[in-house]
């Protein structure tokens, strides 16, 4: 591990109970993926709903890439060229509260949904039914995600007007 890279981690870490120490848990979290860093008091329900959204998103990715090369078309080649593509802002942040992560996630998915309507509109122009068809689900999909990430961050007694 870089010496950068070891004092961002040194840095995150959380005083979660363990007996494996602290540099154990540095460069174990160094070698792990990144996972929703949520916590709090609704931790599992957060999560849970998170990796259920993560999952919708990541099947949603692949049938993208598969129907862009049935149609013909290039897609993503590296990190790198995501990251040029990339629409959807990074959080470096080492904590952000539930509600506002929650919140952050809502706002991201309503863009989303605006992108693929967009898409949807270009499908017809051309007469794209697959793609169209395609899109119908993910918007609705996209809209769900919406509506649960409202559910879930607003407070239990407060109308969802």
């Amino acid at each position: 591990m870089i010496p950068e890279e070891a004092k961002l981690l040194r840095s995150a870490q959380l005083k979660t109970p363990s007996d494996l120490g602290a540099e154990a848990t540095r460069d174990l979290s160094g070698a792990l993926n990144f996972h929703w860093h949520v916590s709090g008091p609704h931790f599992r329900d957060y999560h849970v709903m998170l990796d259920e959204q993560a999952d919708q998103i990541f099947a949603m990715t692949d049938t993208v890439a598969e129907r862009v090369r049935k149609l013909g078309g290039g897609t993503v080649r590296s990190i790198g060229h995501i990251a040029k593509l990339q629409r959807v802002l990074d959080n470096d942040a080492d904590y952000v509260s539930p509600l506002d992560m929650l919140a952050e996630l809502r706002e991201d998915n309503q863009r989303l949904a605006a992108r693929l309507r967009d898409a949807h509109g270009v499908c017809d122009e051309r007469g794209d039914v697959a793609t169209a068809s395609l899109l119908e689900v993910w918007i609705d999909e996209t809209e769900k995600r919406v509506w649960y990430l409202f559910e879930a961050s607003r407070r239990g007694d407060a109308p969802g007007r």
